[in-house]
This record gives structure tokens, sequence and C-alpha cells, in this order.
């Protein structure tokens, strides 16, 4: 039953965008902390805010440690960025 509950978290979380997305990741991926999440994707825990505030963009090169500490594929970190591909 943790597999539909993990399904329906995931597809929750598809929807939503900026740091409501990004407390639902952290909440999937077992980040307490926006320090946490930063930490896991390599990078600097104010520039991780201001993406998913929609503050400043990242680098394109930002994109592969977002997706790899976040685990989640391109395509769910821009649609949570609010980049359209």
């Amino acid at each position: 039953m943790g597999g539909i509950d993990g399904d329906v978290s995931r597809k929750q979380s598809n929807r939503l965008v900026g740091m409501d997305w990004l407390q639902a990741r952290m909440e999937i991926i077992g980040a307490d902390t926006l320090q946490e999440a930063a930490e896991l994707c390599d990078l600097n825990r104010g520039n991780l805010y201001r993406y998913f505030k929609f503050e400043s963009r990242p680098n394109i090169d930002v994109l592969p440690k977002l997706c790899k500490g976040l685990r989640s594929s391109p395509e769910e970190v821009l649609h949570a960025l609010k980049i359209q591909i």
C-alpha cells in the first residue's frame, strides 16, 4: 500500500510549482530542511530558494544537479520552475 501513497504524492507534486512543489518533493526524498535539499543538489541554499520563489532562473548547467538531488526528471523540474520547454 505504500506504493500507492507514493504514487499519489508524486501525482500531487506534479501539479504544484515553485516552493509548493519543492516542499512536496523534499517530503518525498526525506529532506527536512531547505539546507538539506540544497546539499543534495550540491547548490547554495539561497540560490535554491530564489529558483523556486521565481526570483531568479537557474543556468542550464544547474538542471542536472536539481534533477539528481531532487530525484526528478528534467520535465518535472522545469515545470516546477515554470520554464516552458
